[in-house]
């Protein structure tokens, strides 16, 4: 299998960074680097008009086909995101509009609501966020409980979401929800697309041990969308939500593993001022995770390629991916702690906030939940690759 890119994936790459240092000057340098995981407070409103200037070159929906997107093959894609973190950009606002729902809509929506909803995305004007998990069906999404009844020409939505990152910004959420009366587990869901901004909808943050709260819980009372606003067939959501989390896991692993990379320097350049490489154990798991690293980016590069997507790992890949990330970058922040000592405890001098290697042992806690728990990736793998028996 040749992983290596080609003469035009460079030329690509070329451009991508050549756009990258010409508009990553102001404000939105200022921002290197922020907006991460348990960050996403951190200037947000430069950080969409980031994402605007963005969508007018053509570089949000990259992988979007035509007439949609650019249509950027998949290599493309990983080239994007691995000069997007090498630039030390911010974080996205949209990813989850950009590479959830909009992916699902252009594969399983109508004409109309591609026509609705992916220039506004691709604009950076709308944001979304994802009503999936709820307080009893978390990693069991079969079990929400989420209702949405018909009254005319709308639905009627009413239920609780957790866990929903991004709910007090967002401007629509896609919603799982049981359509159909006396309907159990996968039967009887819908797709449906909510607007947010409405009498009916109420979000409250849930503060996370990293102080801040990009997760909610979104209370739907009687909110309303309507009756067209439902992608598939109702009744038919089960498979347009597997079908969400099928795009779920792509080329942006690529992208973290930069960031992960950039991280994993920072704990050897603490280690080496503190002298801790000189323990031999500490050293031995430095080494590791640096192996493994790389192991993970050839392991991701390979679960893009042609071969994987035509036999049996097609559907366990992005479990299998998921599981060498999650668990790395949870040993990653262990290793930070460990360099640090008793030091690890305290906060930096003059703040009582977070450094960045405390914030990343402690928001990696729930890199094993998120995104689908390690105990369901697992159980995916075991089905979908190994073919044993469910349960």
């Amino acid at each position: 299998m040749d992983l290596r890119f080609s003469a035009e994936d460079e030329a690509f790459r070329a451009e991508a960074r050549d756009w990258l240092a010409t508009h990553l000057v102001g404000e939105f340098a200022e921002l290197r680097g922020a907006g991460g995981p348990g960050r996403e407070h951190e200037g947000f409103d430069v950080r969409r008009k980031w994402e605007r200037l963005l969508g007018e070159h053509g570089w949000v929906g990259l992988g979007w086909p035509a007439p949609h997107g650019r249509g950027a093959t998949l290599m493309q894609q990983v080239v994007f995101h691995e000069e997007y973190a090498k630039a030390g950009a911010p974080q996205r606002v949209n990813h989850i509009g950009e590479q959830l729902l909009a992916p699902t809509l252009i594969a399983l929506g109508t004409a109309e609501q591609q026509q609705r909803f992916l220039p506004p995305i691709a604009s950076g004007d709308e944001l979304w966020c994802q009503g999936y998990s709820e307080p009893g069906a978390g990693s069991d999404l079969a079990n929400v409980s989420t209702r949405a009844v018909r009254d005319g020409d709308e639905w009627v939505v009413t239920g609780q979401k957790v866990w929903t990152s991004l709910a007090h910004v967002a401007d629509w959420c896609f919603v799982v929800a049981r359509t159909e009366e006396g309907s159990r587990r996968h039967q009887g869901l819908s797709y449906l697309l909510v607007p947010m901004k409405q009498d009916g909808v109420d979000i409250r943050p849930i503060v996370q041990i990293t102080g801040t709260s990009e997760f909610n819980e979104v209370f739907f009372d009687g909110a309303r969308t309507p009756l067209d606003m439902v992608v598939g067939a109702p009744g038919d959501g089960w498979r347009v939500a597997m079908a969400t989390l099928g795009f779920e896991r792509g080329v942006a692993t690529l992208g973290q593993q930069i960031g992960f990379a950039r991280e994993l320097e920072e704990v050897v350049a603490e280690a080496r001022q503190r002298g801790a490489l000189d323990d031999p154990v500490l050293a031995d798991r430095v080494t590791t995770l640096w192996v493994e690293l790389r192991v993970l980016r050839y392991t991701a590069l390979r679960m893009l390629s042609d071969e994987v997507a035509a036999g049996p790992l097609a559907t366990a890949g992005p479990s299998i991916v998921k599981l060498l990330w999650s668990g790395w970058h949870q040993r990653l922040g262990e290793l930070a702690m460990a360099v640090r000592g008793g030091d690890a405890v305290q906060a930096p001098p003059g703040d009582d906030g977070l450094d960045d290697l405390q914030r990343v042992f402690l928001f990696s806690r729930a890199d094993t939940i998120y995104g689908g728990s390690d105990e369901v990736q697992r159980d995916i793998i075991a089905r979908r690759y190994l073919g044993l028996p469910r349960g």
